[in-house]
């Protein structure tokens, strides 16, 4: 059997308004490059042939395209206008991907994603037709209920991460739906198909840059990454 086609679509939507600065937060520096460098980077270094499709809001393309010059970055990739949420972003993204394949959508803040943690969540996809990254809690969880809060048993649950694998007839048949208010990912997109969701493991490196000091975290990453 053919191999199918594997795609990334990296959706960078972010501003800087979490972070306190006026650069989005995808073109913040991390180890004298922008985090969205280092996020393509990952990928491609998973697979060479993977097609990238990077997402991202249309007033930043041309800001992207100066950020690419000066930096001298030559991995190929499509850059494709986002839309005004995240659903319609990948909506957008989607548009890129052309008959049947392997779509894994990530964050583009999400630098450190490992490529085994890829790997392993574009073979799942390919077995189960769709596969979520995500960890154990670390900390106690506590519900909010009406008469206050109470602890829930954290074995019970994971924090998702990105990426996020489906097969491309999954995801697309997923996002023709219209939006809807508790679509907060991908995976509650296409479980509203129906579809069963498979987890796969990922990794507490794998963060999401948001605030100043996740960025703390991602300079030493980056550091140690350098060093090894």
């Amino acid at each position: 059997m053919a191999q199918l086609p594997q795609y990334a679509i990296i959706v960078a939507g972010g501003s800087g308004s979490r972070m306190q600065r006026d650069t989005p937060k995808q073109f913040l520096e991390v180890a004298g490059k922008p985090v969205l460098m280092h996020t393509i980077e990952r990928f491609y270094k998973y697979n060479p042939a993977i097609r990238l499709i990077v997402v991202l809001p249309q007033e930043q393309l041309n800001t992207w395209r100066e950020l690419c010059r000066k930096h001298t970055f030559k991995l190929f990739h499509m850059t494709v206008p986002g839309g005004a949420t995240r659903f319609g972003s990948v909506k957008n993204g989607l548009d890129a991907v052309m008959g049947e394949g392997l779509v894994a959508v990530h964050d583009g803040v999400r630098p450190f994603v490992e490529t085994e943690t890829i790997k392993a969540a574009f073979e799942a996809a390919e077995q189960q037709g769709s596969a979520v990254v995500a960890v154990s809690p670390k900390d106690s969880i506590r519900e909010l209920t009406e008469s206050g809060s109470r602890a829930v048993p954290r074995a019970k649950y994971k924090l998702v991460q990105t990426p996020q694998c489906f097969r491309a007839s999954i995801l697309r048949k997923a996002y023709e739906q219209p939006e809807q208010e508790h679509f907060t990912d991908d995976a509650s997109v296409v479980e509203s198909t129906g579809e069963k969701i498979t987890l796969v493991e990922g990794s507490y490196r794998n963060i999401k840059i948001t605030t100043p000091e996740d960025l703390i975290l991602a300079e030493a990453f980056a550091s140690q990454d350098l060093q090894g």
